[in-house]
C-alpha cells in the first residue's frame, strides 16, 4: 500500500490544480479546452451541465473498453484520476470573477490545467477522455496517438468557436498551446542537465581528465566513421548545467579539434543526480 500513498497524493493534487484552472480561470473568462473538458465546457455554457458530471459520464463508457488498452496500474489510475477530477471540479464550482486581462486569464489557465495533468500523468495515469480514444484508435486502426488527440482538440476547440467566439476560441488555442508545454516540463522532471556526445581520436584521455578533474562518470561507446571506415571511440557523459563550460574547456585542452554534440536531457537519475556519490 505504501507504494501507492504517494501516486495518489500526487493525483489528488494534480486534480485539485487543475480544477482551479478550470474554474476560476477558464469558466470565468469563457474560454474553452481541449478533449472532454471542452466538451464539457461547452454543455456549461450551452446548458449549466457541471463540468465535473459531464466529464464523469462521458469518460464511463470509455472504462468498459479500456481495460483492453490499459495495463491494471494504469486503468486503476486512470479510473482514479478521471474520478478526482470529477469531484474537485465539482468541489471548486463558483460564481468567480472574470480577469480583466484575457491573455493573462489564458496563460493561468493553460499553467495549472497543464500542471494539474503534469502531475497526473507523472504517476502513469490520465484523466481519461481522448486518451484512450487515441490509444483505441492506435491499437485497432494504426493511428497516430499524438495526431489524434492534436485532432479531437483541434475539432473541439473550432466548435467551441461558435459558442464562445472567436476570439475566445484563440485565446483558448494560447491556453492548450501554454498547457501542453507545461505537461511536458512537469512530466520530464524539473531538474535538467547537460549530456555531451565527444568523437576524438584522444577519447581515453579526455575520459581519464574528466573523470579525474570533475568527478564524473564517462561511457566510451564503440562507432566507426562513416566516411573513412575506421574504428573510433566515442564519450558520453552528463553533467550538470553549471558544469558545461568547465567540461569543453577539458575536451579542448587535451584536443582541440574535438566534435563535441551538447544537448539537454531531463530527470536525471542516478549516482551524482538523485543521490550522493559513494
Amino acid at each position: 500500500m505504501e507504494k501507492h500513498v504517494k501516486p495518489v497524493l500526487l493525483i489528488i493534487l494534480g486534480s485539485f490544480i487543475f480544477a482551479l484552472g478550470v474554474n476560476y480561470f477558464a469558466i470565468p473568462n469563457k474560454l474553452s479546452e481541449g478533449g472532454f473538458t471542452g466538451i464539457s465546457l461547452i454543455l456549461y455554457y450551452l446548458f449549466g451541465f457541471s463540468p465535473g458530471a459531464v466529464i464523469l459520464v462521458l469518460n464511463i463508457p470509455l472504462f468498459v473498453v479500456g481495460y483492453k488498452v490499459f495495463g491494471k496500474r494504469t486503468l486503476i489510475y486512470t479510473i482514479f484520476g478521471t474520478v478526482a477530477v470529477s469531484l474537485t471540479l465539482w468541489l471548486t464550482e463558483g460564481n468567480y470573477k472574470p480577469v480583466n486581462d484575457p491573455l493573462l486569464a489564458a496563460l493561468y489557465t493553460g499553467v495549472l490545467v497543464g500542471s494539474g495533468l503534469g502531475l497526473i500523468f507523472r504517476t502513469g495515469g490520465t484523466t481519461g477522455g481522448v486518451d484512450i480514444i487515441a490509444r483505441l484508435g492506435n491499437k485497432y486502426l494504426d493511428w497516430s496517438i499524438g495526431r489524434t488527440m492534436f485532432l479531437f482538440d483541434l475539432v473541439v476547440i473550432s466548435v467551441s468557436a461558435f459558442f464562445i467566439g472567436r476570439e475566445k476560441a484563440m485565446y483558448t488555442v494560447v491556453a492548450v498551446f501554454v498547457g501542453a508545454r507545461v505537461i511536458d516540463f512537469v512530466v520530464e522532471g524539473l531538474d535538467t542537465a547537460k549530456a555531451a556526445t565527444i568523437i576524438s581520436n584522444s577519447a581515453v584521455s579526455i575520459s581519464d581528465k574528466i573523470t579525474r578533474e570533475m568527478d564524473r562518470g564517462v561511457t566510451l561507446l564503440k562507432g566507426r566513421g562513416g566516411y573513412t571506415g575506421s574504428d573510433k571511440e566515442v564519450l558520453y557523459v552528463v553533467v550538470g548545467r553549471n558544469e558545461l563550460t568547465r567540461m569543453k574547456q577539458l575536451v579542448h585542452s587535451v584536443d582541440p579539434y574535438a566534435f563535441v554534440v551538447v544537448h539537454d536531457v531531463r530527470d536525471v537519475l542516478g549516482e551524482g543526480f538523485t543521490f550522493d556519490k559513494s
